[in-house]
């Protein structure tokens, strides 16, 4: 099976090509669905997490609260390598299996839909990587405007992410997410099929 690993800055459209390449038939591994997974009430990651960063981040039902974490760990280094430690590990694990099941299930072609795609060298298992980019005062404007952030917030969001141009000269294919829809369903295309050789099998849009 061949796998391409989808990336992307924060707020520069991976989810929307994803889901794109959803509509199109094609599978796609998200982990940050796994990563939820990993820290759901009751698992082993959350436990860990408690253990780490104390009561704060549990809401009153026993569940993760995401918002004081990544107030945490968005500001801190270090707090953020703890979390990774706690997290990458388990996600791993269910992506093996998920890409298991895939496999045996007959699957020619899968995504691996992961942020963090160069920055935890997952690039190097993969058979292709695609790269999502736009301008960074678009992520800012994006950012500030689906999560509620300051810009100085916003701002320390993109910061702890590996720069742009770095992740441009480690992509295989890069799609820049700067224009409207059909502009990017057309690169999602394009892009396709120069990484994989195949054609969508049908319209993303």
């Amino acid at each position: 099976m061949k796998l391409v690993g989808l990336t992307g800055g924060i707020a520069s459209g991976k989810s929307t090509v994803a889901k794109m390449l959803r509509d199109a038939g094609i599978e796609v591994i998200d982990a940050d669905v796994l990563a939820r997974d990993a820290v759901a009430p009751g698992s082993a990651g959350l436990a860990a997490i408690h253990e780490r960063f104390g009561d704060a981040v549990l809401s009153s039902d026993g569940s993760l609260n995401r918002p004081i974490l990544g107030a945490l760990v968005f500001v801190d280094d270090g707090a953020r390598r703890d979390l990774n430690a706690i997290v990458h590990p388990e996600v791993a694990r269910l992506a093996a299996e998920r890409l298991s099941a895939l496999r045996e299930a007959g699957v020619d072609v899968a995504v691996y839909e992961v942020p963090l795609l160069f920055e935890n060298g997952l690039d190097t298992v993969m058979d292709a990587t695609i790269l999502v980019a736009c301008p960074e005062d678009v992520q800012l404007t994006r950012v500030m405007a689906r999560d509620g952030l300051s810009e100085a917030a916003a701002r320390a969001r993109v910061a702890a992410q590996m720069p742009l141009a770095e992740k441009r000269s480690r992509a295989g294919f890069v799609i820049e997410n700067d224009s409207d829809l059909r502009s990017l369903a057309q690169q999602v295309r394009t892009a396709w099929r120069a990484a994989t050789g195949l054609t969508l099998p049908s319209p993303v849009i």
